[in-house]
């Protein structure tokens, strides 16, 4: 017999909500199996755990009091932050292995513990960035302290982007701070806050123990960011880095150009070198011009890859 159009009407809107209740259903389902526990209770493959945080750790030889619960909170923060950010901080790691070897010499030269490799990963992601501040290069030095530190700032030569030199200005104002504070947390502290902020803060609160002051949130994530990129840097594979050494940046040996005349065009004076003006600024960053005057006759080093143009290319892909 025919159904009248409103008993239809009725059996197809049950009927559809019967399919409806049974799609969420089989979703619901599916999504529980996908994303929770199996019967075996096992978990998904994506599993977001604490980063570990060793029992003892010490910035430069100095303890770092992690009984303290502000302190062990302050390190767990960063270490979280740098371990979950994987691209970046593989990236980290990467360029690491190239400019490292480079600045724990420098550093050794100078006294200067081995941890304080990790302050220009921290300032810069070793990289010659220029901040809001015009802080500029791999240690962020701002203009007039560069030049304290003896580095030649200016429109054709800014040495901030130049490593070597530049490691050796940090390690100048390091020793100093370490003198006038007595220990490394507090040098390296200085270094991102300046001395200035860093003994207006002394005098305010009666203290000289950074893990005791109250700084700004950059200075006082500070040395826990440093803290955090040491462990992870140093033992990736315990914070889920997994690599393979070829994929990481090799260092690329080159040899110097002795120049104590102006250079008209670096772009002709790179090609004498079998390279192209782009290759001669990637190994020269602190050459900011297209020319040098150099009218005092100073004598600069120039960078050149001890391989061509075409060998270099090949070594990068």
């Amino acid at each position: 017999m025919l159904q009248s159009g409103k008993t239809r009407t009725v059996l197809s809107i049950t009927g559809l909500v019967s399919i409806t209740v049974l799609v969420v259903a089989l979703f619901i389902r599916a999504t529980d199996e996908k994303e929770g526990p199996d019967d075996n209770g096992s978990q998904c493959k994506y599993v977001v755990t604490s980063a570990p945080i060793p029992d003892e750790l010490d910035f430069a030889g100095e303890r770092t009091p992690l009984e303290n619960f502000d302190v062990l909170e302050a390190l767990d923060h960063e270490l979280l932050i740098n371990t979950y950010w994987q691209s970046h901080t593989l990236l980290l790691i990467k360029r690491a292995h190239r400019f490292f070897p480079v600045i724990e010499k420098i550093l050794a030269a100078n006294g200067i513990p081995d941890d304080f490799k990790y302050l220009p990963v921290a300032e810069s992601d070793l990289m010659n960035l220029v901040s809001p501040a015009n802080a500029v290069g791999y240690w962020q030095f701002r203009k007039a302290t560069a030049q304290e530190y003896g580095l030649e700032v200016n429109g054709e030569v800014d040495e901030r982007y130049h490593l070597e030199k530049s490691t050796e200005a940090a390690c100048k104002f390091l020793l100093r701070s370490y003198e006038l504070y007595g220990n490394w947390t507090m040098a390296a502290a200085s270094f991102n806050v300046g001395r200035t902020g860093l003994n207006r803060q002394i005098e305010r609160q009666n203290n000289r123990y950074y893990y005791d002051i109250l700084l700004n949130e950059e200075t006082g994530r500070y040395i826990y960011r440093v803290l955090a990129l040491k462990l992870i840097m140093s033992a990736p594979e315990k914070y889920g880095f997994v690599f393979e050494n070829d994929e990481l940046y090799p260092p690329i040996p080159v040899y110097q150009v002795t120049v104590d005349k102006p250079v008209a065009d670096f772009a002709e004076f790179a090609s004498r070198y079998s390279i192209n003006y782009k290759v001669l600024k990637i190994f020269n960053p602190w050459l900011r011009d297209n020319k040098l005057s150099n009218t005092s006759g100073k004598t600069y080093y120039i960078s050149i890859p001890e391989k061509g143009y075409r060998e270099f290319s090949q070594s990068m892909d």
